[in-house]
């Protein structure tokens, strides 16, 4: 007979899905910390919290997975309560409850209090800002508003995170020093559209007076942006991007495609004129900037002359970084009424081709590169490598800096100077040219190598 540890409950939240997920989590561990509760991240605990992705089906699918792996861990006694938290529990709980009944309670995005009085807890009102980072001390997401008012035909996110809701600026510059207390240098700024923010609180396109109140903050160095949407984009944002030397010459702006007749089917209110010319805008005002783009291939109706547009509009453009996502037919979307007839391997085949061309791209950009030097932030440590990032990379999906462990001492979340000398597609390596960086210790030498 199975018998519950009396050992003190120990909460294991697990993280699938975005950087919004991400900051999700950490929100509602120092909730948990607050309230005393042993909590950690993707560790053991016999309490788990799946905070889940339903965005599209491969994240669904890896949600549902991992409930069911802790629903057996659960049944062989290994945890003792699931919950179950995020995008996929609000969009389908009436679904999982019935298909995965043995998970302990279902909670939607919007169920913070609920959620935590369930792991009896006290939703603390006080706690603005604090939160427990689960990312490398030298970075760490500022989610600066929820939700989006956007008609997008294919996505789901308005039906998983509702209408879009700005936080205050005084509230994210509180949050912004709690985090450089901490040790944080580089903020990611992360919403599910950036360029909306402060509309429905100051009553106009407010990013830019946002970013001159964050720079502000001590201790911050890096300050990037992530998930901008092109109609409407507020263009005094460059002017703050080209004066302000800590807002990093970067911006991530999927764009999704560049036919006329898919843009107008998606519901974008931009076309491809109109895209071009912002993209050179951009490159106008702030020449160094790196522009992050992503792609989906195999909408309802893409022809393979709207392909053939995409892929010349992507080598005429040479995005510095670039993804490319095959089109997932999702429930309750606009597109859903569409039919749904490119047929995967097509749609597969057509990512393939753009990653090709981008892997190209990359490699010349990146040659480019050699000789040249960088700030770098050093990451992390692996084998013989430290794994660093300059201004134009973010953290994950971008290219890497890698500088051999063997020869130099670097610490982790530093920046340093780097001169690069060599390069392939998506990594570069370099070497400091800083003067007063150590020699490793010799101990450090015999130890883990790759």
């Amino acid at each position: 007979m199975r018998t519950k540890s009396l050992k003190k409950n120990r909460i294991n939240v697990v993280t699938l899905g975005c950087s919004k997920n991400v900051y999700d989590s950490e929100v509602l561990m120092g909730q948990l910390k607050a309230n005393d509760k042993d909590v950690v991240h993707e560790q053991e605990g016999n309490i788990v919290v799946i905070n889940t992705c339903g965005f599209i089906d491969n994240a669904k699918e890896q949600s549902v997975n991992t409930i069911l792996e802790y629903v057996e861990r659960k049944e062989q006694g290994e945890v003792d309560k699931v919950f179950v938290t995020g995008c996929l529990s609000e969009r389908y709980k009436p679904d999982l409850q019935k298909e995965i009944p043995d998970v302990d309670q279902y909670f939607g995005t919007t169920e913070l209090p609920e959620l935590l009085a369930a792991l009896e807890a006290d939703y603390k009102h006080e706690l603005v800002g604090e939160r427990l980072t689960t990312t490398p001390k030298n970075y760490a997401y500022l989610k600066i508003a929820e939700g989006c008012d956007r008609p997008c035909s294919f996505c789901a996110i308005p039906l998983m995170r509702g209408k879009h809701r700005s936080t205050p600026i005084e509230d994210l510059v509180t949050e912004a020093k709690n985090l450089a207390a901490q040790g944080v240098k580089e903020l990611i700024l992360i919403a599910q559209d950036l360029t909306y923010y402060g509309l429905d609180l100051y009553k106009k396109r407010n990013l830019a007076e946002l970013l001159e109140n964050l720079v502000k903050v001590e201790g911050i160095e890096w300050i990037r942006l992530h998930y901008a949407f092109p109609t409407g984009f507020p263009l005094d944002v460059l002017d703050v991007m080209k004066r302000e030397p800590k807002v990093c010459n970067y911006l991530d702006i999927p764009l999704q495609h560049i036919s006329d007749d898919l843009l107008k089917s998606m519901r974008r209110g931009t076309t491809h004129e109109k895209t071009t010319n912002l993209i050179k805008e951009f490159r106008s005002r702030v020449p160094e900037m790196a522009i992050r783009t992503t792609l989906i291939v195999g909408y309802p109706g893409e022809t393979e002359a709207h392909f053939q547009e995409l892929k010349q509009w992507v080598k005429d453009m040479r995005f510095e970084r670039l993804g490319c996502f095959t089109y997932s037919h999702e429930e309750n979307t606009h597109a859903y009424n569409l039919e749904d007839d490119v047929p995967q391997e097509v749609k597969q085949e057509r990512a393939n081709e753009i990653m090709e061309i981008q892997s190209q791209i990359s490699w010349e950009l990146n040659q480019q590169k050699i000789g040249q030097t960088f700030k770098v932030v050093i990451d992390r440590k692996e084998g013989e490598y430290y794994v660093g990032r300059t201004e134009s990379d973010s953290p994950d999906v971008d290219n890497e800096v890698l500088i051999d462990a063997t020869k130099i001492y670097l610490k982790t979340g530093d920046f340093y100077e780097v001169k690069i000398t060599e390069a392939a597609d998506f990594d570069l390596y370099g070497e400091p040219v800083n003067a007063n960086v150590e020699k490793p210790a010799r101990k450090e030498l015999k130890v883990r190598t790759v």
